[in-house]
């Protein structure tokens, strides 16, 4: 596969690195900027906070299923035309969100903006229409650190933000960089698909063939539970910064940037080395950094040292560790079978953000004033533990196949 021809804003050849950032940042920054607000939201709709809590467990389980579609619509349709769809979705929904009379109808505003997943999904699909798989580690590696930027900085910016202009002022900045990724993407956009689908159907019938293959289950699962790690966390962390420690939004939206840094280096170590080191190899090395932050903050919690920092801290190498096993694995996993590239995205980012959504509202209903952060670190260290067996499971599998190869 040659390199293929990139010009900037010209939508007849395949997109700049920086638009696909740009769109899976937007993607990113739905899911995370309001979280230092969720209790102030609770508070505006006169709702309990286990109910504000379901803007991101339902987001994520409303994300799982639309990725079962959105992988075979663009397979159908084309990444274009499909990506540009969901932008305005967001948009629509963000609008929405922002006029909510009552909670029901916030909630309504988050299911549209779910669409916004397609970010995920087809960036990692028009990667590996463009590039061979090792190459496409690398190019994910550089997608996820540059969109690793923005929710290093949303949560801080939107606890900012809520303290000087009320909630509300989130979903404005969501509003805003839709709309801008929209132009963006309407003009840089080229179609990477040429190889269409003839039906729906077709794709779904296509199914058995992915789920037949030993290696899609072991990337996907290895996704699902290091994924798993950090929904976890979002699924405690908010309760856990604002109602334990006592944090204010701004500050917690600051204890988040530690997770990010760590997930920025790891998305850096990935650009810059995958195609050298393999796949497996930083998939191995990301699974055993993830787990050893989450024992370091256990360990710290167990002998004494109960703080925000001593829980926020060691949680930065989960970060690093997701940054370099998550590029690696989710290029995989659309590299079993190249041809249905965005059906393997879809599917399989259906599969760890349902497991990720189940992590996520898990978190949040173990996690109480009594227990402390103990039960959210010890889900986390199941999902940790998880995701090395599954990524040993990739390993031994490519083994065997080379085996046979040289037989």
């Amino acid at each position: 596969m040659t390199k293929p021809r990139i010009v900037y804003l010209d939508r007849t050849t395949p997109p700049h690195i920086s638009t696909l950032v740009l769109v899976a940042g937007l993607a990113a920054l739905t899911l995370n900027i309001f979280l230092p607000s969720l209790a102030d939201m609770a508070r505006h709709f006169g709702t309990p906070y286990a109910v504000m809590q379901l803007a991101v467990s339902a987001y994520l389980a409303g994300t799982a299923v639309l990725q079962l579609a959105i992988g075979p619509l663009s397979d159908l349709f084309g990444r274009r035309p499909v990506m540009l769809t969901c932008i305005g979705l967001l948009a629509l929904g963000s609008v929405i969100c922002l006029l909510a009379p009552n909670v029901t109808v916030f909630m309504i505003g988050r299911i549209l903006q779910t669409a916004i997943v397609a970010g995920f999904v087809l960036s990692r699909a028009i990667v590996r229409d463009m590039v061979p798989a090792d190459q496409a580690a690398s190019m994910i590696g550089y997608v996820t650190m540059g969109m690793s930027l923005v929710p290093m900085v949303a949560p801080a910016l939107g606890g900012v933000l809520n303290d000087a202009y009320g909630w509300q002022a989130n979903f404005v900045v969501m509003l805003v960089y839709a709309l801008i990724c929209l132009v963006v993407v309407y003009r840089d956009l080229g179609e990477t698909h040429h190889h269409r689908s003839k039906s729906v159907a077709d794709q779904f019938r296509a199914w058995p063939e992915l789920v037949r293959a030993p290696a899609f289950w072991g990337f996907a699962l290895t996704c699902g539970f290091a994924s798993g790690i950090f929904y976890a966390f979002l699924g405690g962390a908010p309760f856990i910064g604002t109602v334990i420690y006592r944090l204010t939004p701004a500050m917690l939206g600051l204890q988040f940037m530690l997770l990010a840094l760590g997930y920025t280096l790891g998305n850096f170590i990935s650009g810059r080395y995958a195609s050298r080191i393999g796949i497996i190899r930083m998939i191995m090395s990301g699974n055993l950094i993830s787990l050893a932050g989450v024992i370091l903050a256990l360990l710290l919690l167990l002998l004494g040292f109960d703080s925000a920092f001593a829980f926020f801290g060691p949680l930065s190498l989960v970060g690093l560790g997701n940054g370099l096993t998550l590029p690696s694995a989710n290029a995989g996993l659309v590299s079993v079978k190249p041809h249905l590239a965005g059906s393997a995205s879809g599917l399989g980012g259906a599969l760890y953000v349902g497991g990720g959504a189940a992590c996520s509202v898990l978190a949040g209903w173990l996690v109480t004033e009594e227990t402390g952060a103990l039960p959210v670190l010890c889900l986390m260290l199941a999902s940790s533990l998880l995701a090395l067996i599954f990524s040993e499971m990739i390993r031994r599998t490519q083994e065997r196949l080379s085996l046979d190869d040289d037989t």
